[in-house]
């Protein structure tokens, strides 16, 4: 294969003039510039000039293996870098980090930083060991002559389909910053809607919790001591029917607790292993968007985030059917997947988004509609943007009413038992005075 000599301005790739090997020269620089590289000059070298690069190239790394970095005899060698080995955590960003991390690379991209110099700056400027092994290895196969998407998919976590199929859009477009940076506002979006959703199920979750131990102490323990004298005096069948419901939930309770934790401990794992059974979890997810207050909730939290990473997948350049696929993954409810799936599929036999959609009945109509209309004005990117926005904001105020409406009907289901628990325990307290009188 052809090799070529190329030399870069100072500061570009770190190297100042080294070779490449490229079938041509348009391929040759078509590879530079993937890993960020501008060079000055570009020249072909004979065979002659190839061999005797390459071996300079051999000695040069065979200085920088064995000589000390001071340069003085007999000092001892410095510790290796922390991209030489590369062990660290596949997880080693979270969801934050991520997004910060594409951020700062598009800000240096955009500034007009070569790619590898970018990638150097934010390793430089990293604290936690992990991330700056993982950065490392990204610098390490750009500057080897991979492409930053391939890079990252060799890395793997936490870097997923979506950021590689965005980073590999924008490379082959030339907008590798400006996607870069969409990238960072979607990853920015997704924080901020899992945040939102777990802001708003603390407080409903805690109420339930504290009704239920309320309710477990009063029946299992104070409501049977309270009526206990009463139940002596009269027959079990002259108590009232409240009374004798309420006594064999405190028996129970109080007789049979370690039994009710077994049950208990064996309905959770029964759930969790039919969530992670795939069939199982589709009915799960279909149930789930079919409930009161909670289905809603789930369905809007879903279409928000399909109609976002959908937006930005096809802006980026993306086909329509890759998108699709790339973003099924994103929606987080197996019911509203398969409908994807089903999407994919008829928009492979040449149909449309909008129609397998809208039967499906899972979809508002509204997002159907925009999506036909994109489809047919040749505006999909806009109009997938523009109802991404409209669908964020339903779904705050989804979230809202859900964390408005749930306490509410906590506070009146435990209403209605307490007043049951009272009710058993005057009941008897009216028959103990009937009976005496």
């Amino acid at each position: 294969m052809p090799t070529f000599r190329y030399q870069t301005l100072a500061g570009n790739n770190g190297t100042g003039a080294a070779v490449i090997e490229a079938p041509d020269r348009a391929a040759a620089l078509r590879q530079l510039r993937s890993q960020g590289v501008v060079p000055k000059s570009l020249e072909a070298l004979s065979r002659r000039e190839a061999r005797k690069a390459a071996a300079e190239g051999e000695a040069q790394a065979s200085k920088v293996e064995l000589v000390p970095p001071s340069g003085r005899a007999g000092a001892k060698p410095a510790a290796q870098p922390a991209r030489a080995s590369f062990t660290f955590a596949p997880s080693g960003m979270s969801r934050v980090e991520m997004a910060t991390f594409i951020r700062e690379l598009a800000t240096a991209v955009q500034a007009g930083l070569p790619l590898v110099q970018s990638l150097k700056t934010i390793e430089r400027q990293m604290r936690h060991p992990r991330q700056k092994a993982m950065v490392g290895k990204i610098v390490h196969e750009v500057e080897h002559g991979r492409s930053l998407a391939d890079a990252c998919a060799k890395v793997g976590r936490p870097f997923g389909d979506l950021t590689i199929s965005l980073i590999r859009a924008g490379e082959a477009s030339g907008r590798l910053g400006e996607i870069l940076e969409q990238t960072a506002n979607l990853l920015d979006r997704d924080v901020k809607l899992r945040r939102l959703l777990i802001s708003g199920s603390i407080y409903p979750a805690i109420l339930f919790v504290l009704i239920f131990i309320a309710i477990t102490v009063i029946v299992g323990v104070i409501v049977p001591n309270i009526i206990k004298p009463f139940a002596g005096k009269l027959p079990e069948s002259a108590l009232p029917l409240p009374t004798r419901i309420v006594l064999l939930v405190g028996h129970g309770f109080r007789d049979w607790w370690w039994l009710i934790g077994l049950v208990v401990v064996g309905a959770v794992f029964l759930i969790v292993r039919a969530y992670n059974t795939p069939s199982s979890r589709l009915k799960i997810d279909r149930g789930l968007l079919k409930f009161p207050m909670i289905g809603p909730v789930v369905r809007d939290v879903s279409v928000a985030r399909f109609t976002r990473t959908l937006g930005t997948l096809v802006s980026s350049g993306l086909p329509a059917l890759q998108s699709l696929k790339v973003t099924k993954a994103t929606l987080g409810n197996k019911a509203m997947e398969q409908v994807v799936e089903q999407v994919c599929e008829q928009v492979s036999s040449g149909k449309t988004i909008s129609e397998p959609m809208e039967k499906s009945g899972y979809f508002p109509s509204l997002l159907t509609q925009i999506i036909g209309l994109g489809e047919r004005s040749g505006r999909l990117p806009q109009m997938l943007n523009q109802a991404a926005t409209v669908f964020e904001d339903r779904t705050e105020s989804s979230v809202k009413v859900f964390t408005s409406i749930f306490p509410i009907a906590m506070v009146l289901f435990a209403a209605v038992i307490i007043g049951f628990i009272m009710a058993s325990v005057l009941l008897p307290l009216i028959q103990m005075q009937d009976f005496i009188g």
